[in-house]
């Protein structure tokens, strides 16, 4: 930690249920300063990173670096994004040491059954910049790094991507569905390797980005043309005369069948969706009335449930730019 002050954030993905009806959207961390929102994310690239030194039975510290290595090339490789990473070597410290060192390895937390993975920030909370990221790997669960995946075991690289999703700064999405049958909760599908729950073991779905962590990423970092290239929309979400804070946003493109999204994230009701391909867009508008808000927002915050789900079509997205502000009300409940 340097000398200015810095804070923790911890983002986990469990395969426990958080959420129990699917809804959509990427979200970016951020801290608020001076009354203001500022995205957390790194300043200086490349990204340099190291791999803990210690494997687990039967998955060494060179098929940990492994997967991770390709799990940082998935990000690395979104072509609208201009995140590098550098793997500088293995180490001896522990993932969640307060060393200055961005570490990704596995610790034995038998204290956190259901979490597979966790990411944790030391960051200037003046500046929203950075300083230090690490990752663990649970090794209360059975891993493997098979190409096909294993059964009864949980894939690392498809953890990795999404733990790495974090350390850039993403949130997690809502991009999913989840089924309860006899009292168990599972994944049955999931838009956005950022959807807090992890599949079933045995499953490597989570290795492929979708267009929902694309335009995150792509947001947090663009590339020199990205914004050139891509649209926006801009709007605000009111009932009756007030503003709506934590509404989902949802951009669909009937061409591609994407589902880029954002929240309205102040009491104004106001929303950005960037990344968005250039052209014809409906917009849906829903709450998080069955979702585990603090897997979205900060402690405190006060959400608004209160309204109907409500649509608002054919809005025509410009290239490099965001459309005028559009207005959407909704009706209470």
């Amino acid at each position: 930690m340097n000398g200015r002050a810095a804070v923790f954030v911890l983002a986990c993905l469990a395969f426990t249920c958080l959420l129990s009806q699917p809804a959509e959207t990427y979200l970016k961390l951020d801290e608020q300063v001076g009354g203001r929102r500022i995205d957390i994310k790194w300043k200086k690239v490349p990204v340099r990173y190291f791999v803990s030194d210690r494997g687990v039975p039967g998955l060494t510290s060179s098929q940990l670096q492994a997967a991770v290595n390709r799990a940082f090339r998935a990000w690395e490789d979104v072509a609208t994004a201009s995140i590098t990473f550098q793997f500088v070597g293995f180490t001896a410290a522990r993932p969640g040491d307060e060393d200055g060192l961005t570490t990704l390895g596995f610790l034995d937390r038998p204290d956190l059954q259901g979490v597979l993975g966790a990411t944790v920030f030391v960051l200037d909370e003046q500046t929203g910049e950075i300083l230090e990221s690490d990752v663990f790997f649970n090794s209360q669960s059975p891993w493997s790094v098979a190409a096909n995946g294993e059964a009864g075991k949980f894939d690392l690289e498809s953890v990795a991507v999404h733990e790495i999703g974090h350390v850039l700064g993403l949130g997690h999405s809502g991009l999913g569905n989840v089924e309860v049958r006899n009292r168990a909760e599972r994944v049955t599908s999931a838009e956005a390797v950022m959807f807090p729950i992890a599949f079933d073991a045995g499953t490597i779905e989570g290795r492929r980005l979708k267009a929902d962590d694309v335009a995150g990423v792509s947001e947090l970092y663009p590339d020199a043309n990205s914004r050139e290239r891509s649209g926006a929309i801009h709007g605000r979400v009111r009932q009756g005369d007030r503003g709506v804070l934590g509404a989902h946003v949802v951009a669909f493109n009937p061409q591609t069948g994407f589902l880029i999204a954002g929240f309205s994230l102040n009491n104004q009701g106001e929303f950005d969706i960037g990344g968005l391909q250039p052209g014809l867009h409906i917009l849906r508008v829903e709450p998080i009335d069955d979702g585990d808000l603090d897997s979205f927002f900060h402690d405190g915050e006060m959400v608004d449930v209160s309204f109907k789900t409500a649509y608002f079509g054919a809005i025509i997205v410009p290239p490099g730019s965001g459309t005028p502000a559009v207005e959407i009300q909704v009706q209470p409940k």
